[in-house]
């Protein structure tokens, strides 16, 4: 028989937005000899810092983070790009006796870096060509509406204004036949090179809320208008993947005239709040997560400290 393989150990600290995941992450990557690799799909891009509550420089001083601002906002950024390159800090690290730390709320990530991604095939130019074409004419509010007849589940993810994604996946469904779901099914998600523990945290919805309304008024404090006109006029346009995110496209709508202010801080909390109840309904249907409350950091603790000690 031959040797058993031993997978690298990693911790997975995951949940919604607004719940203290990197304060939490922070006290236990330094209990634990770890860093922290993110899991957030916004925390990628430079210059966006308000808006998507990245780590604080302070906070980036105590524990050494990863995957944030490592593209530009007009950088061409996936899950598949994401989860190769954080399988390489994460196989890096584990080789320097550091325990990595993977935090953030954007649950495919985690999936990808965790089980691998399934292969819709290869972009299929003349389709794309003319999918874009399409939006260029109707807009993407038109091709959304023709992949929620054709892919409902899969339109459901996805924004109306989010022409990157609508496209891809009207490709992928006109080039196989088949939606995201089916590939997504077919594939399994079964590599499986990590050994992990996964701790989901969780709060009462109504406290959450009130955190996410908090948080939006302290993100405004602090100066998001600003940080979303410094990116128009660094040449980022509105139409961008980054730009049509949570908080930015709301943002934009304000400083383009399209919304009033109280109008746009609504919305954007209503938003942020919906953003949350997706985040919490992907995770839910993980069994891998044992749910916890932040305040039980001393359980969460011994949680880490008998995985990490496991032969």
């Amino acid at each position: 028989m031959g040797a058993k393989i031993i997978k690298p150990k990693i911790i997975i600290i995951c949940g919604p937005t607004a719940l203290g995941k990197t304060a939490i992450a922070i006290s236990l990557a330094e209990t634990f000899n770890g860093e922290i690799v993110g899991a957030d799909s916004m925390q990628v891009y430079k210059y966006m810092d308000i808006g998507t509550a990245k780590p604080t420089h302070d906070e980036q001083s105590r524990v050494t983070h990863h995957m944030i601002d490592i593209v530009v906002p007009d950088e061409h950024f996936d899950t598949k790009a994401y989860a190769r390159l954080a399988r390489e800090k994460v196989t890096k690290l584990n080789s320097r006796g550091i325990t990595p730390f993977i935090v953030g709320g954007t649950g495919l990530y985690i999936k990808a870096l965790l089980h691998g991604l399934f292969e819709a095939g290869e972009s299929d130019p003349l389709i794309r060509s003319r999918l874009k074409e399409e939006v260029k004419i109707y807009g993407s509010a038109f091709l959304y509406k023709r992949l929620s007849r054709k892919d409902h589940d899969t339109a459901k993810k996805i924004h109306p204004n989010d022409a990157y994604r609508i496209i891809r996946a009207l490709e992928v469904h006109e080039s196989t036949g088949k939606t995201m779901a089916q590939l997504h099914r077919e594939h399994s998600f079964k590599d499986n090179p990590f050994d992990f523990l996964k701790i989901g945290l969780h709060i009462n919805r109504d406290i959450l809320y009130d955190r996410i309304n908090r948080r939006v008024d302290a993100m405004i404090d602090t100066g998001f208008v600003g940080e979303v006109t410094g990116l128009l006029e660094m040449g980022y346009a509105s139409h961008l993947k980054s730009m049509q995110s949570i908080g930015y496209r709301h943002m934009v709508d304000f400083i383009q005239g399209r919304y009033e202010w109280n109008e746009t801080v609504r919305t954007l909390k209503r938003d942020t709040r919906r953003y949350a109840k997706r985040q919490l309904t992907w995770f839910k249907a993980d069994s891998d997560i044992i749910w916890t409350e932040p305040r039980q950091l001393s359980e969460i603790r011994s949680r880490i400290e008998k995985f990490l000690n496991a032969k």
